[in-house]
């Protein structure tokens, strides 16, 4: 069976689920914080959630659990989350992303990350050996609108100067797949977060980086 060939001069990547494994301490943070305001928060609701920024997350979750939503609410809890997220997170990256990071940038692929984690959290969490392999970065800080709205997006190709044809993203979560293909770009998902049933608008599902590589080439666009 051959493979499937995207011709492009970048791939946009998210990052939680995709490049490092890092949900685990999202979720434990806000369930610690959120139990604190009486909300029984569930595995569901953070996961078919994920790539929101966390005021976006709030927004949603807050009125789902009957609390009235307001902006100094929402900035004190998310504050909580965020202090309590840096006190217990733990590098961990997803099998096999950072070689195919490396392996992308050496063929002179553009790179960029487009993330709901915030700036600073960002900084946490990456070394800047892996952040110098990426051209743009957009975090949940930079946007007014997250994902699923397409703008994280269209950020990174307006400063990537580039057409939505010109580029590939690869996500985990509904809510990216959904940003990206909104932004005119095809999707490749990986299930390291949701099984395939949720990633089904993306244009392929693959189970691993290995999986992703032995169906999926990519070929540098000139220009």
């Amino acid at each position: 069976m051959s493979k499937i060939n995207y011709k492009v001069k970048a791939v946009i990547f998210d990052m939680d689920g995709v490049i490092t494994n890092t949900m685990p301490d999202h979720y434990r943070s806000w369930k610690v914080i959120l139990d604190k305001e009486g909300i029984p928060l569930t595995h569901h609701d953070v996961y078919i959630r994920e790539g929101q920024p966390g005021q976006f997350f709030l927004k949603e979750i807050l009125p789902k659990y009957n609390k009235v939503y307001s902006e100094k609410l929402a900035k004190r809890i998310l504050h909580e989350k965020e202090e309590y997220f840096k006190g217990i997170v733990k590098t961990r990256f997803v099998v096999g992303a950072r070689s195919f990071l490396k392996g992308l940038h050496k063929r002179n692929f553009c790179l960029a990350l487009v993330t709901g984690t915030s700036r600073h959290e960002l900084h946490k969490i990456l070394p800047q050996h892996l952040l110098d392999l990426f051209s743009v970065i957009i975090t949940g800080t930079d946007v007014k609108k997250g994902k699923p709205h397409p703008e994280p997006y269209l950020r990174s190709l307006n400063k990537l100067n580039l057409k939505p044809c010109e580029a590939v993203v690869i996500e985990n979560a509904p809510f990216g797949i959904q940003a990206a293909k909104s932004a005119g770009m095809k999707c490749l998902a990986l299930e390291t977060s949701l099984s395939k049933g949720y990633l089904k608008e993306a244009n392929g599902v693959f189970i691993s980086f290995k999986a992703l590589c032995n169906k999926v080439s990519f070929n540098l666009l000139s220009s």
